[in-house]
């Protein structure tokens, strides 16, 4: 009789989608550049000492005041009636007509997409997205084993006769846009554009997930409707909306406003995932609704974020190399910059975060052939004073690379 342990058999391998999908860029670089001493530009993170952290704390004492018993029970899939009610109303306010029943509130926007594409795509449907694309939505659309295809465009958003060329050609089930300050661009679509997306869509059978996690974030500008909100998009068009950017991300709290059917699928997947989104923060939020007022909050933090912003813009020509080029977005978070052809950003990021300042490589962002000479900047996070200081260090880091390499002896 043998003394020595039986092999032991391997394990089963992991589904193919979750090994050909790999994590997010954006998450790997703030784990690298952790370091308080650290400028980071790459992360998408709202500013902390702008949360209305009383206020939120004051919503969730009188949630345990009132309703102890029902924060800390289960509740329904599609959401707290209270906070459907009150992001109807916001929803309706500001142009598309909408009611309570018409909402599935998700953990954070982020969940939204994961549930339409459970809900939507079969493994080889084609997805159609912007170039460049918010990263998260390509993971989401990945793990779904979707074919994710990039329509052209400029610095107005995609192209609508590119868009109907390719939804002739591939038959996607879904168009994936974040027309309002896009992540990672900034840039905005313009009413004529999205008319002309939402007809495309109605003429050709197509599905639009339009997101909107910053549009409320204005700097400067007139707002432009939703693209659900023009004829032909009613019955085709998902809209998914977040408190993250408005109020505090912790919070993971969004939403989904979609045609009966496509919503109670997402309902039925959602029930799969989570059951529901947790009772008690639904209800401190739809006690914060009720009791303070956040589009007053809103515009204070669009103030500061429309300063740093200048800030960025004021520093961009004197710490990049001669040749770039970048955008101005009017509201949300980020910029976009293109370097001269040479530079490779992916390449050039060790040594921009050993000068103790970061930002994202806009190579992940493409779903098609990437532009390694593009990065995103996010201007939020910091002062104005950190700003510049942060540019500063990645002009220096930037003029390092452009130095040609010493002799050899």
């Amino acid at each position: 009789m043998s003394l020595t342990e039986p092999a032991l058999a391997p394990t089963p391998r992991l589904a193919a989608r979750a090994s050909a999908v790999g994590g997010s860029p954006v998450r790997d670089i703030l784990a690298v550049t952790a370091r308080p001493e650290v400028i980071n530009f790459a992360g998408g993170l709202p500013a902390p000492e702008l949360f209305d952290a009383d206020g939120i704390a004051a919503a969730y004492r009188a949630v345990f005041a009132e309703t102890p018993a029902r924060a800390l029970q289960y509740s329904t899939t599609e959401g707290e009636p209270a906070l459907r009610a009150a992001l109807a109303g916001r929803t309706t306010v500001r142009g598309l007509p909408t009611d309570p029943d018409d909402l599935l509130v998700t953990t954070g926007s982020q969940q939204a997409l994961s549930l339409l594409a459970t809900a939507l795509l079969e493994p080889g449907d084609t997805v159609l997205v912007e170039e460049p694309c918010y990263l998260a939505a390509l993971q989401a659309f990945g793990l779904a084993g979707a074919r994710v295809v990039a329509v052209p465009g400029d610095e107005h958003g995609l192209d609508p006769e590119a868009l109907e060329e390719l939804v002739v050609r591939e038959r996607p089930k879904l168009l994936y846009t974040v027309p309002t300050f896009q992540n990672p661009t900034g840039r905005t679509m313009p009413a004529a554009r999205r008319a002309a997306v939402a007809e495309v869509a109605a003429r050709r059978g197509l599905w639009i997930v339009e997101d909107d996690p910053y549009g409320e974030l204005r700097y400067e500008g007139e707002r432009v409707p939703w693209i659900a909100a023009h004829p032909g998009a009613e019955d085709r068009t998902v809209l998914l909306g977040s408190l993250s950017k408005i109020m505090a991300p912790g919070l993971r709290l969004g939403w989904l406003r979609a045609p009966e059917g496509l919503r109670r699928a997402c309902a039925v997947a959602k029930q799969a995932a989570d059951l529901h989104t947790p009772t008690v923060n639904q209800l401190a939020a739809a006690r914060y609704l009720a009791d303070r007022d956040l589009d007053a909050h809103v515009r204070r933090v669009a103030g500061v974020y429309g300063e740093r912003r200048d800030a960025m813009l004021a520093g961009l020509a004197g710490a990049l190399p001669a040749g770039s080029a970048w955008t101005r977005p009017e509201g949300g978070m980020f910029l976009w910059v293109r370097l001269p052809q040479a530079y490779d950003t992916t390449a050039l990021l060790p040594e921009v975060v050993r000068h103790d300042v970061a930002y994202v490589p806009g190579a992940p962002f493409h779903a098609g052939e990437p532009d390694r000479s593009t990065l995103r900047l996010c201007f939020v996070t910091q002062t104005p004073e950190e700003i510049g200081e942060g540019l500063r260090r990645l002009g220096a880091a930037l003029r390092e690379r452009a130095q040609p390499p010493a002799a050899s002896a």
